[in-house]
C-alpha cells in the first residue's frame, strides 16, 4: 500500500490531476499490459487437441445478441460463462451485461428480457471483452451451435480490443452427435429435455451457459466411456459420422 501511495503521489505531482484520474490511469495502463500480452501470445490453436478431457481447463460461455450478423452491426448484450476442470464444474462464473451502440429491438428484449433500462449504465463492449478475456486466460472455450458464439468475437475482439480473437470454441453439437448417432437433438432445449435437465433462465446468457456446462459434464463422461481420450479424438470419430 505504502509503495502504491508513493507512486499514486508522485503521478499527482506530475501531473497535477485527482486521485480518481491517478487511479483510473493506472488502471488503463494495466489493461493496456494485458492487452499487449494477449497480442503477443503465438496463436496455437491445436494446443489443448491432446489434453486428456478430463484435464481440460474449460470455459463453457454464451452471449446474448440483438441479431444474428455483426458485419450489420448486431451487437451483444450479455455474456455469461461457466468455469469448468474436465468435467467438474467450479464455482466461478462470469457475467455482464453490456451496454450496446443502438436501440434494443422489442423481440429482443421480449426474448432475453435486457431493455434500455438494465444496459443504461452497463459496460462498453470493450470493457465487457475485457474483463471476459480475463476471466478466459489460459481455458479452451465451449459454446452450444458455437459459430454463433465465434462469429461474434472474431468480429468485435479486433475492434473492441485491437487484438485478434485467437481461443478455440469447441461446439458441443460435436460430442452431442458421437454419443447420440441415433437422436436429433438441435437446440439447447432438445438436449436438456432429452437428459431430463430442467430448463431454467433461458435465453440468459448465464443460465444458458450453465446448463451447457451441465451437458457438457454428461457427454465428455460418455465420449470417454466409448474410447475418446481427447477432443482429436472426438473430431476424428465426428468426421466418421
Amino acid at each position: 500500500m505504502y509503495v502504491f501511495e508513493n507512486f499514486s503521489q508522485l503521478v499527482r505531482t506530475l501531473t497535477g490531476r485527482k486521485d480518481s484520474d491517478t487511479i483510473n490511469d493506472i488502471q488503463s495502463l494495466g489493461q493496456r499490459a494485458f492487452l499487449r500480452d494477449l497480442q503477443k501470445r503465438p496463436a496455437n490453436p491445436n494446443s489443448s487437441l491432446q489434453t486428456p478431457l478430463l484435464q481440460l481447463e474449460l470455459v463453457i460461455f454464451d452471449i446474448e445478441t440483438t441479431g444474428f450478423r455483426p458485419h450489420k452491426g448486431d451487437e451483444i448484450i450479455s455474456i455469461g460463462a461457466v468455469k469448468m476442470k474436465g468435467t467438474k464444474r467450479l464455482a466461478e462464473t462470469f457475467y455482464t451485461v453490456v451496454k450496446p451502440e443502438r436501440k434494443i429491438p422489442r423481440n429482443i428484449v421480449q426474448l432475453t428480457g435486457i431493455d434500455e433500462k438494465l444496459v443504461a449504465n452497463a459496460p462498453s463492449l470493450r470493457e465487457a471483452l475485457y474483463r471476459f478475456a480475463q476471466f478466459t486466460e489460459g481455458c479452451t472455450l465451449v459454446a452450444h451451435h458455437a459459430n454463433h458464439e465465434r462469429t461474434f468475437m472474431k468480429h468485435y475482439f479486433p475492434l473492441a480490443l485491437n487484438t485478434p480473437f485467437q481461443q478455440r470454441i469447441v461446439d458441443t453439437a460435436f460430442i452431442i452427435q458421437i454419443c447420440e448417432r441415433n437422436a436429433s437433438l438441435i437446440t439447447l432445449d432438445d438436449v436438456c429435455e432429452h437428459q431430463q435437465i430442467k430448463i431454467e433462465n433461458r435465453h440468459h446468457a448465464l443460465g444458458d451457459a450453465k446448463m451447457t456446462a451441465i451437458l457438457w459434464e454428461l457427454y465428455a463422461q460418455k465420449a470417454t466411456s466409448i474410447g475418446c481420450e481427447n477432443l482429436q479424438d472426438i473430431y476424428e470419430r465426428f468426421a466418421r459420422i
